[in-house]
């Protein structure tokens, strides 16, 4: 996809994601069970080792580098990528970077206040 891509007002209009990384935003869509989030990043972002539920990661636009088990690689645009519950990973997000995330649990991030 052009690295244009926008997410559409309809998702737009999903409770925003309180995140803990400047320069990123997002929007929630809440199961009972998982969550979806729409996250898109305005700058260079790297995102330190940590572990959560299991995470299904399409890009939509933009790349971003995925560091575990000891190897590095790219994801852009069309790839897809899954991180097993308990793997300890971290991410180097380059501006740009738009992707559609799915958690297996449905509190891995929380909407902001207000």
């Amino acid at each position: 996809m052009a690295t244009d891509f926008a997410f559409p007002e309809f998702i737009r209009n999903h409770p925003e994601v309180d995140l803990p990384v400047p320069g990123a935003r997002g929007w929630i869509l809440q199961g009972e069970a998982t969550q979806a989030v729409f996250l898109e990043f305005d700058e260079d972002v790297h995102i330190p080792d940590h572990s959560h539920a299991e995470q299904w990661e399409l890009p939509v636009a933009g790349q971003v580098d995925l560091h575990r088990a000891g190897e590095t690689r790219t994801y852009g645009a069309g790839d897809i990528f899954f991180v097993p519950a308990g793997q300890v990973h971290r991410a180097d997000v380059r501006a740009g970077y738009k992707a559609i995330v799915f958690f297996n649990a449905p509190d891995r991030y929380k909407p902001k206040a207000g």
